[in-house]
């Protein structure tokens, strides 16, 4: 089991009145007003987009963390947002194509900017002609022999999606 940091390791005092808290498992208790804060993965959703010839669609980080690596499109949830929603509107921000989630391959867990993210991956077949959002520098479609290695990949887990989703058929 790998030991990861707490979103609430640094926290020392309570945000609704200020006094000290105190740290119990997995979560933050505060005695002066019974607030009670929990350190909860942050959901996030991904695709491996498909064009029709197969080619994976990949955008390249402009910022950080990881700017300058290959990523999936993907980003977090709105707080009643269902996942799907979200994942379409995040493939859509980020790349302005559309997509028809094919299947679900899984979930993964990935530290990020101090939390961790449940990470819900689908394939997709997109649609329409790509064009980088704001947070990317460009998107390049692969073809599956040509992925980047782990290396050049912004996240631990992106290998294992990968490879999840190359192993099936989602035509």
């Amino acid at each position: 089991m790998v030991l990861l940091m707490s979103a609430l390791d640094a926290w020392r005092f309570c945000p609704l009145c200020g006094e000290a808290i105190e740290k119990v498992e997995d979560r933050a208790e505060c005695r002066a007003c019974g607030n009670v804060a929990y350190a909860n993965a942050v959901p996030g959703a991904e695709a491996v987009c498909l064009d029709k010839r197969g080619r994976v669609l990949l955008g390249r980080r402009a910022f950080d963390p990881r700017a300058g690596l290959w990523d999936l499109p993907g980003g977090f949830l709105h707080e009643a947002e269902h996942p799907l929603d979200a994942l379409r509107r995040e493939v859509r921000e980020e790349t302005a194509l559309e997509i028809d989630p094919l299947e679900f391959l899984g979930f993964w867990l990935e530290p990020y900017d101090g939390r961790i993210v449940l990470c819900l991956a689908w394939t997709a077949r997109a649609r329409g002609e790509p064009r980088p959002g704001d947070d990317l520098g460009e998107l390049r479609w692969f073809e599956p022999d040509e992925l980047p290695g782990p290396s050049e990949l912004a996240f631990s887990h992106y290998p294992a999606v990968l490879s999840a989703a190359l192993r099936h058929d989602p035509s």
